[in-house]
């Protein structure tokens, strides 16, 4: 036993900081600037500042509230909110962020109108669709967009941006890149402004990029699981120069029987709608786990032992067969099973109220657990 609560999450910032060198190291050898995503630890501080310790140039988040906590912590990088503008919270966005990514005129008016009644300057990089088919004006559009934000007072255009592997899975690519770079031209040619930064994307990037294909005017990436987790985005697979072992879930073994593979009885649907299957592997020794779907995205775990396997989980408990573990014959009730997470497990985890946060190492003391709101 730790002394710590379960379930928690433990997180390692120095082998983030890890991470953060060598990611910030390629983007840098191509002479862009990297913008480090938290947002999968809910901008917990510790991350944040592991980043910042790594060589980030900017640090990024999807939600305002994250970055007001960031700013007021006394981060003094820039700060860039990744989600498209609120025209309802056009206000705190001129207040904690200093970029922001836009595709709408009418908003990019409404936070004009706030950074003039603040005494500001607000800059805004303008989202072009690339292919993904997320965020962004689509191509022919862009001058037009543009032009007309180039008129806005306390609005600064900076340059143009894209997203890409989020919704469609389209992947960086010369020619979408290329794209981008052609974009920019035209809209340099109608507005007159300079358009300095092009931001490329996020993780996924990371290969194109290292191949050495990645057209050099791309200088900005917005970076967050190959940083935090150290993964390739497209396969999962480790990332060269990262580490794998930056955030682990603990959790507890409130009960361990041994039981039958397959329910008795007639059968439904279980309490989330589906008809689960089962294999009969005989009587097994099965553990609970006090961890269940409303924390995370059950698929998304790992086991560090990998003779444990996930038979599933409810809303609060999850089964687990220890029969083959590594430690079945002393394994206890009280005893603790860790697990690593990915992106989408370690997002919900961050985001539940009931999984502790805990930090192992790091050169400062943070609270136990990290509340965003």
């Amino acid at each position: 036993m730790s002394g710590h609560p379960t379930p928690r999450v433990e997180l390692y910032p120095d082998r983030i900081t890890y991470n953060a060198l060598s990611v910030v190291e390629l983007a840098h050898d191509h002479g862009a600037t990297v913008a480090g995503v938290a947002k999968v630890t809910c901008a917990h501080p510790a991350v944040v500042d592991a980043m910042v310790a790594g060589g980030v140039d900017l640090i990024a988040d999807s939600r305002i509230d994250n970055l007001r906590q960031t700013r007021e912590r006394g981060i003094e990088l820039p700060l860039m909110l990744l989600r498209i503008s609120e025209r309802s919270r056009a206000a705190e966005i001129v207040e904690f962020a200093d970029i922001s990514l836009n595709s709408s005129l009418q908003t990019m008016d409404v936070l004009s109108q706030a950074a003039v009644a603040a005494g500001k300057r607000h800059q805004v990089i303008l989202m072009v669709d690339v292919g993904d088919l997320r965020e962004g004006v689509w191509p022919d559009r862009a001058v037009d967009v543009a032009f007309g934000a180039a008129q806005l007072p306390g609005i600064e255009v900076v340059g143009l941006g894209c997203n890409l592997a989020c919704f469609g899975g389209v992947v960086p690519s010369e020619e979408n890149m290329s794209l981008l770079v052609d974009v920019r031209e035209a809209c340099r040619a109608a507005t007159g402004l300079e358009l300095p930064m092009l931001s490329g994307g996020n993780s996924a990037s990371l290969p194109f990029l290292a191949s050495g294909h990645m057209p050099a005017e791309i200088d900005n990436f917005r970076m967050g699981e190959s940083i935090v987790l150290g993964r390739n985005v497209f396969d999962r697979s480790p990332w060269p120069g990262t580490r794998q072992d930056t955030v682990r879930l603990v959790v507890e073994v409130v009960e361990l029987e041994r039981k039958p593979s397959v329910p008795i009885g007639k059968r439904g649907q279980n309490a989330f709608g589906e008809e689960p299957a089962f294999e009969d592997r005989g009587t097994r020794l099965r553990a609970i786990v006090n961890l269940g779907r409303q924390d995370v995205v059950i698929d998304g775990l790992d086991p560090l032992d990998p003779n444990i396997s996930i038979l599933g989980a409810s809303s609060d408990h999850m089964i687990l067969d220890v029969e083959d573990a590594a430690d079945a014959g002393s394994l206890r009730v009280g005893d603790e099973i860790a697990f690593y997470p990915d992106y989408a497990a370690l997002l919900a985890l961050s985001t539940s109220p009931y999984v502790d946060k805990v930090v192992i190492g790091g050169p400062r003391a943070y609270p136990s657990a990290w509340r965003v709101g």
